[in-house]
């Protein structure tokens, strides 16, 4: 019954959000000489925002930018870029331990033929980044990834969920989605996939009202749950 698991990444495989993704950004702010820093309230909040290009924009568009107007999206462009380099020498150099029970998880799914995903609103490269270094290369070989700026929209838009569909050929009503928020619930569940939701560090105090099952971490999940998530039950 059950064809596939599309994992997020970030809140999902590993907590990168605040000692990984806005260390980088307060970094990349440093390196291009910015009077800023992100506190971890301030980041908690423009989390609400999917995508770190758009974070950047909400931030400034909230506060002053530094750039005439005519610069804005090259100004975004190169600082991003700079930030997701210095994410990835970051995971590199201290490694994101994944998930409770996420490896468990994913080796199940491996070994009953599952087709595995990530379907992120993250760029490719940090994507992959994290998924081998919580999973290695052998687990993460087994993946095929999707990520923001494949699809038309970021989340809770589904259509970095709906090209998943689209190009491994599978049936909404056999898959599902694992994620930490609500952006991604409602994404999950705008594809008409059903979504088994892991709050992370900044989702807790989150609505997960829709989801087929809410559980701390994936220990509790075994893949009896997903298939057992398509029904409702």
């Amino acid at each position: 019954m059950l064809q596939a698991l599309l994992f997020d990444c970030d809140g999902v495989l590993a907590e990168t959000e605040c000692d990984g993704h806005r260390v980088a950004f307060n970094q990349a702010f440093a390196n291009t000489g910015l009077d800023l820093e992100w506190t971890v309230e301030r980041y908690g909040e423009l989390l609400s925002t999917a995508g770190g290009k758009e974070r950047l924009r909400r931030h400034f568009d909230d506060t002053t930018w530094p750039v005439e107007a005519l610069d804005h999206d090259a100004f975004l462009r190169d600082l991003h870029g700079l930030k997701t380099t210095l994410f990835m020498d970051l995971i590199g150099a201290t490694g994101m331990a994944p998930r409770p029970g996420l490896v468990t998880l994913m080796d199940e799914a491996i070994a009953a033929g599952i087709t595995l995903a990530v379907c992120s609103t993250g760029t490719i490269s940090a994507v992959q980044a994290v998924l081998v270094g919580v999973a290695g290369p052998v687990r993460a070989a087994h993946f095929t990834l999707f990520a923001g700026d494949m699809a038309a929209a970021k989340k809770p838009d589904p259509a970095v969920y709906l090209l998943a569909l689209d190009s491994l050929g599978l049936d909404p009503a056999r898959s599902v989605a694992i994620e930490d928020s609500a952006i991604g619930l409602n994404a999950a569940r705008a594809a008409a996939i059903a979504c088994i939701v892991t709050p992370s560090f900044y989702t807790a105090h989150e609505d997960f009202t829709g989801a087929a099952r809410v559980v701390e971490d994936l220990e509790a999940i075994r893949l009896v749950d997903c298939v057992a998530a398509l029904d409702g039950s």
